[in-house]
């Protein structure tokens, strides 16, 4: 079970930065999705206006969130499914369990799902004797590894090919010691060989949802392996778990959004499977499940409804912020200490686990805007953090020193004239200090900036002199 971390960002992100094998995973990584997503932007004329229309999609959906949730709920049961109404984790592992145990099941086929790893299904079905199979190439490893996602498309986004090979070879001890892996397909045709067999023995197959469609009772998931489609449609039942902001009206609704979606996560105009599920298998149906159950998870969603925080609600998990954040970029995903990393974490994991756990998290940013200038349904991701940095002030969690600097600028800020002698008298000290290095390797109470790089040195003059200064020749010429 995910044991958050949050609270110890700064330890995590330390340790991050000393990592020699995630440093180099991030290097080799880090600008890829960065050029795919500017490319596909660019190739669409309307991408802009498509942003636009998935925001509005998205807010009209939340304004009438109960009304498309019951709509949903009707065109599934009308369709021979079951949809069950989860107000908290627990409930959510208690209703997955029962699923499982009702049809006797004894292994689990699971697609790539963020939900599954916030509620902690995989370590519940264990406990109970159910054993849960990753079928996601990257959730495979992650799950052999005992490791968490480090990122919400590519969960293995931290490893190395060294780690890849080296963690098969611990664990498919039956095959030859001798075999070489000569490229990445290699890898990808070992899991293959495991995981058939799983997808066929299967009882029961769980996957996410990206999108519900209120209009049809549809799920929709969007994989570019086929690990999707097998564990859904093979098995005696198929359970899509999802949270509550994931239903849209129509099916046009949904290829709006799905149109914006793979070009801000991966670069490509679609992902390579976009697959619709409606209901059980009919009379004359070739494939699918005897059962569909669809389990509707609120765990904290509905209190961010009518709050400041009401726009994180938009989110449909691109991992655009996080791939375009140099904070992340630094540290990668683990360092946040929960299920959803980077800006789109910042903000989602505060509301889901408490301020208390994640204040830290709004603070590891550098405020770019980057996050917020991608994002396809234009969630204001600096702002919204700038809320939970109010909040965590408000609630007295902020370090005391810090509190206490703020109260001095806060004091300073209020005197304008005590203000501008001191940081005239400031910049002229420094200036001095640094000589004709013109940088200063050391600066009271800016340890955290020196440690790692000098820093330049004022120039003698303050903001305020200088802007007077141009003020003034402004006038006179």
């Amino acid at each position: 079970m995910h044991v958050a971390t949050s609270s110890e960002f700064k330890r995590n992100a330390h340790q991050a930065l000393d990592d020699p094998g995630l440093q180099k995973a991030l290097a080799r990584s880090g600008t890829a999705f960065i050029a795919r997503r500017a490319a596909a932007a660019a190739a669409l004329p309307e991408f802009e206006q498509l942003r636009d229309e998935a925001r509005a999609i998205k807010d009209h959906t939340l304004a009438h969130l109960d009304f498309y949730l019951e709509a949903f709920a009707a065109k599934v049961e009308a369709a021979g499914g079951t949809v069950h109404w989860c107000a908290d984790a627990e409930a959510a592992r208690a209703t997955v369990l029962q699923i499982c145990q009702s049809v006797g099941a004894r292994t689990v086929t699971k697609g790539k799902s963020m939900i599954s790893e916030e509620l902690a299904i995989n370590d519940h079905l264990e406990k109970h004797g159910i054993t849960p199979v990753e079928t996601d190439l990257g959730e495979y490893i992650l799950q052999i590894r005992h490791e968490a996602p480090s990122h919400i498309i590519a969960p293995a986004f931290h490893l190395n090919r060294e780690d890849w090979e080296a963690s098969f070879r611990a664990v498919h001890t039956d095959l030859p010691a001798e075999r070489v892996f000569h490229e990445r397909r290699d890898i990808l045709t070992e899991a293959r060989s495991r995981l058939r067999a799983k997808f066929l023995a299967a009882d029961v197959g769980i996957t996410g949802a990206n999108f519900l469609v209120a209009e049809t009772g549809s799920s929709v998931i969007v994989t570019n392996e086929g690990n999707g489609d097998l564990t859904q449609t093979l098995p005696k039942v198929h359970i899509a778990l999802a949270s509550i902001e994931k239903v849209v009206p129509t099916l046009e609704d949904c290829v709006s959004l799905l149109r914006v979606l793979a070009r801000s996560a991966t670069g490509q105009e679609f992902s390579v499977y976009t697959t619709f599920s409606t209901g059980a298998r009919r009379p004359g149906d070739l494939d699918g499940p005897q059962e569909y159950h669809v389990v509707l998870v609120d765990n904290g969603r509905s209190g961010m409804l009518g709050s400041e925080f009401q726009p994180m609600l938009r989110c449909i998990r691109c991992a655009a912020c996080m791939n375009h954040c140099p904070v992340y970029g630094a540290v990668g995903g683990h360092a946040y200490g929960w299920v959803y990393p980077g800006p789109m974490g910042s903000v989602l994991t505060p509301a889901l686990i408490g301020v208390d756990q994640a204040g830290l998290l709004p603070g590891a940013s550098t405020f770019c805007g980057k996050c917020e200038s991608v994002c396809p349904v234009r969630i204001p991701l600096p702002g919204l953090m700038r809320h939970w940095r109010e909040r965590e002030f408000e609630r007295h969690l902020t370090p005391v020193g810090q509190r206490r600097n703020l109260a001095l600028w806060a004091f300073l800020a209020r005197r304008p004239a005590l203000y501008r002698t001191l940081t005239r008298l400031a910049a002229r000290s420094l200036k001095i200090l640094a000589g004709r290095r013109g940088r200063l390797s050391r600066v009271p109470m800016a340890g955290g900036w020196t440690a790692g790089r000098d820093l330049p040195a004022p120039e003698g003059e303050t903001f305020f002199a200088r802007y007077a200064r141009a003020q003034r020749q402004g006038r006179s010429a």
